[in-house]
């Protein structure tokens, strides 16, 4: 059985003020990358791009384990709220990964001299990117809303286990890109403090651009199942009417 009841945790009415904050954000981080942040002494001022490049990531980290936990608790609880929550991240999520990977690439051609290499991080990334497709497109594969969120939710606990898989690609085998600046196990950040600040700003600026993308696709999909659900509660009782009609005519 489908649950309709609202969200499971309470929502704060932050939409008119989350977009706002988040562009103030980026426009805060654009600055103190092209400006404020020193120029590499090594690649010059093409390592700006880190700051687009990393943030991205994260994001494509974080909005793909945010499909994995809102695909158990659809499995879990059948509420189309994981569901909307579910596939409005997924969503976004590609749409980072995208950035991530075009971002790598501009990165690439001056410092490995050419724009795509089968690279373990490339292609661990372009496999994740492709997963996530993969699970929109079955998405749209079934009209059956329950069948359709269920199918989805399962391919999204299986395809976390690629998030570990890209990060750790570059340790695990060897490769051309080079290893964690931040994340680094067992050690610090192996940038400049000013460099870490601004990445660290772009990191949180990016965050508000998808938690802001994040709340206006899902009461776009919540509306949509709204649609879905009353169409499908309307077609139920259809028969049923249709019956009982017969039934009074029969009688009559």
């Amino acid at each position: 059985m489908i649950e309709t009841t609202a969200a499971p945790f309470p929502t704060i009415r932050l939409r008119p003020w989350l977009g706002i904050i988040a562009v103030a954000a980026a426009a805060i981080a654009t600055w103190m990358a092209l400006v404020w942040a020193p120029t590499d002494a090594v690649q010059g001022d093409v390592y700006r791009v880190i700051y687009v490049h990393v943030p991205a990531a994260w994001l494509a980290y974080l909005a793909f384990f945010i499909v994995f936990l809102a695909s158990v608790g659809w499995l879990w609880t059948r509420r189309p709220w994981f569901d909307a929550l579910a596939v409005s991240s997924a969503e976004i999520g590609v749409l980072f990964t995208g950035v991530f990977i075009v971002a790598g690439s501009i990165w690439a051609k001056p410092t490995w001299g050419v724009w795509w290499t089968w690279d373990p991080r490339l292609v661990t990334t372009t496999v994740m990117f492709a997963m996530y497709l993969g699970y929109l497109l079955l998405r749209s594969l079934s009209t059956d809303f329950a069948r359709r969120a269920t199918r989805a939710a399962v391919l999204g606990v299986i395809a976390v286990v690629d998030i570990p898989i890209v990060h750790l690609s570059v340790l695990w085998m060897n490769s051309l890109h080079q290893l964690p600046t931040v994340a680094r196990i067992g050690a610090g950040p192996s940038l400049d403090a000013s460099m870490g600040m601004t990445l660290g700003i772009s990191v949180v600026a990016f965050t508000l651009v998808y938690f802001a993308l994040l709340i206006e696709r899902m009461a776009i999909e919540r509306g949509r199942q709204g649609r879905i659900l009353e169409s499908s509660r309307a077609t139920s009782s259809s028969p049923a009417r249709s019956e009982t009609s017969s039934r009074v005519t029969t009688s009559g």
